[in-house]
């Protein structure tokens, strides 16, 4: 069991930093916004203190060190998903791991962020409310795709 979480948190880490560099990548060639962790870690903050829905994240009452929050959220998320999906697939799989499982395991997490993280913000299922809803959505999965790759190559290490 201890492997499986050492691994896990390896694939959870090495998938989030590929998150990441995906959309510092997206930023610097097509000049798409980097993503403001500072709401997210507003959301967490204001959700630990039984605040789940906001017409807006970004009218809620700031939060000192919102920002660093919302960071370490990203990377727990990140880890949590890593560690279960090697729970889910277990020794074997880990020891010679393939794409598929983590490619759908990914996709699957997309709806954490759809029917749960976004409404919770404002922004309505799924993105419904914001500005471009397709576009928000297409991003999601492919930063997701990515998230993938990086949970595979985390496992094959």
């Amino acid at each position: 069991m201890v492997e499986i979480v050492i691994a896990g948190v390896l694939m959870g880490v090495l998938a989030t930093g590929a998150m990441d560099l995906w959309a510092l990548a997206l930023n610097r060639f097509a000049g798409q916004p980097l993503p403001n962790w500072a709401m997210p870690g507003r959301w967490v903050t204001h959700l630990a203190r039984g605040a789940v829905f906001h017409d807006s994240i970004s009218e809620a009452a700031h939060v000192p060190g919102e920002l660093q929050i919302g960071w370490a959220f990203h990377y727990t998320v990140g880890i949590a998903y890593g560690i279960a999906l090697a729970a889910i697939m277990g020794p074997g799989w880990l020891a010679q791991p393939t794409f598929p499982p983590a490619l759908f395991f990914s996709i699957l997490t997309v709806g954490f962020g759809w029917f749960l993280l976004q409404p919770g913000m404002g922004l309505g299922w799924a993105a419904s409310k914001a500005q471009n809803p397709w576009k928000v959505r297409v991003m999601n999965l492919i930063a997701h795709t990515v998230f993938a790759l990086g949970l595979w190559v985390g496992a094959l290490i």
